[in-house]
């Protein structure tokens, strides 16, 4: 038996969104490209304004204004450019890090989505999606100068999402569903390991003085590395998380309505490996006076360790209206309050209780911390829907999207606040049940991100980590980005 469209579009809209790369830069990891029919009003009004299934998303009480059984799927396309114009770094020692800017650290993201609502009856309606609602993609050239403290950042989330709608038949309805999200992460960076071959190379003199004449460091099996080399740390892991959102939506007239939808605030523990290679190798030596012990001997090894890390979603609130003007034009509105001061830190903790071949050299569970100490933010939205033809509907929309990232931007995610300019086009077969929508959109940076990132403490994350001595990344980045989705949808 030949597969259904049905069948197909579940099939594709899986396979795409496991395999799509995540992207950066969106409303903190959060991706606004989840449907082309509210990307050609910048999301305006998405909560009041249930043009089809992908209401399942945006407010799930907008199901209840869809009849029969409603698919939408499609994808969009997100390609951001994001250099730094300047860079430069600082290693523990205080000594300039070779590097260069690290090229364009952003690669095209395709974000696939699927949604499916069916009316069960004249008061309850049910519906499921598939989408990617959060995801970070940054990757520096290996010569990167700020390359120990960043260099791979990825976080991939596909969400499956199943709903449920009432209403009371008098104009009020509302909605629950669950996003069941599987998050994989990856992230990497170069290992400065200057410190430790300059305690060493300090070491090796005060052992040198100490010796009896004629004799050396050498005779005591110990050699001198005539430059450190880095190391490399790979960090992966994975973890399933849920969370709710609950919708509300209320017709005031045949032209005005308004739409409410909240959602719970969730933590991921990305949970994998922490593999570390380049570790300098140590050797006991017992010399007494001197108080000289395990030192360096230049050797490289690697180690690993099971570890996890704690990821914070937001809570969020969304609320809309869709006002038509005229019998063809519609006005869209909204605003969007997400709690992203949820994200304080991105720590990597051991799952060996700090007693692993990693955790233990740093001497505690947190092997790595990055302050984060995100700021709330607010999406603002408005959009208009020509209807220039009973087939042919033409949109715009205009987004101010504010950036989380406050006090302590890093080279793993430098953003700044945004302008979303977005146009759309519609057709729509009202005798066929068929609706095409295609939007484009660029993102536009109100200011250059300037990144001056140190190495805090874990247990004080606003003052600097003495053991990572002057280490210090400086860089400026220049962002921009486009964007066009197009998305296919049936009522049957």
């Amino acid at each position: 038996m030949r597969p259904s469209l049905l069948t197909r579009a579940v099939r594709l809209a899986t396979l795409a969104a496991v395999a799509a790369p995540a992207s950066v830069f969106a409303g903190g990891f959060s991706l606004n490209e989840q449907s082309a029919s509210a990307m050609g009003v910048a999301n305006a009004g998405a909560a009041a304004n249930p043009e089809n299934a992908t209401t399942v998303l945006f407010n799930p009480a907008g199901m209840s204004q869809l009849k029969g059984t409603n698919i939408s799927f499609g994808a969009a396309v997100l390609d951001i450019d994001a250099e730094a114009k300047s860079a430069s770094a600082s290693n523990t020692l205080g000594d300039t890090v070779d590097g260069r800017t690290g090229g364009d650290i952003a690669d095209p993201a395709v974000l696939p989505n699927f949604y499916l609502t069916h009316q069960v009856n004249d008061s309850i309606h049910v519906g499921f999606g598939i989408h990617a609602p959060y995801g970070l993609a940054a990757d520096y050239d290996n010569n990167f100068a700020g390359r120990y403290f960043a260099d791979k950042t990825e976080l991939s989330v596909i969400s499956f999402s199943p709903a449920i709608s009432v209403n009371n038949g008098q104009g009020l309805s509302m909605g629950v569903g669950i996003n069941v999200m599987y998050a994989e992460g990856k992230l990497t960076k170069f290992q400065d390991y200057s410190g430790i071959y300059g305690r060493w190379q300090q070491a090796y003199g005060k052992i040198a003085a100490g010796l009896p004449t004629g004799t050396t460091p050498s005779d005591l099996g110990l050699t001198a590395p005539s430059d450190f080399e880095q190391g490399y740390a790979d960090i992966e892991g994975d973890d399933i998380a849920v969370n709710f959102r609950v919708g509300f939506l209320y017709e005031l007239s045949d032209r005005t309505q308004f739409g409410l939808t909240a959602q719970t605030g969730t933590e991921f523990e990305l949970k994998g490996d922490a593999e570390i290679s380049g570790l300098p190798q140590t050797t006991e030596v017992d010399l007494g006076a001197l108080g000289v012990q395990a030192l360096p001997t230049g050797a490289q090894g690697a180690a690993s360790e099971a570890v996890r890390v704690p990821l914070a979603i937001p809570e969020s609130i969304t609320v809309g209206a869709r006002h038509q003007l005229t019998d063809t034009v519609t006005l869209l509105a909204g605003a969007t309050y997400s709690k992203w001061s949820r994200f304080e830190e991105l720590d990597i903790v051991s799952r060996e209780g700090g007693t692993g071949p990693v955790s233990s050299v740093t001497g505690n569970e947190v092997i790595t911390h990055i302050t984060e100490k995100w700021k709330n933010t607010w999406q603002l939205n408005v959009g208009s829907i020509w209807q220039v033809t009973p087939e042919w509907a033409l949109k715009a929309g205009y987004a101010w999207d504010e950036s989380p990232v406050d006090n302590y931007l890093t080279a793993r995610i430098p953003s700044s606040d945004r302008h979303w300019l977005t146009l759309g086009g519609q057709w729509k077969s009202a005798s066929q049940g068929w609706t095409v929508d295609a939007a484009v959109g660029t993102l536009l940076f109100t200011d250059d991100p300037k990144v001056n990132e140190f190495s805090y403490q874990h247990d004080a994350p606003t003052q600097k980590d003495p053991s990572a001595g002057a280490s210090n990344y400086k860089g400026e980045y220049e962002l921009s980005a486009w964007s066009a989705s197009i998305q296919v949808s049936k009522a049957f």
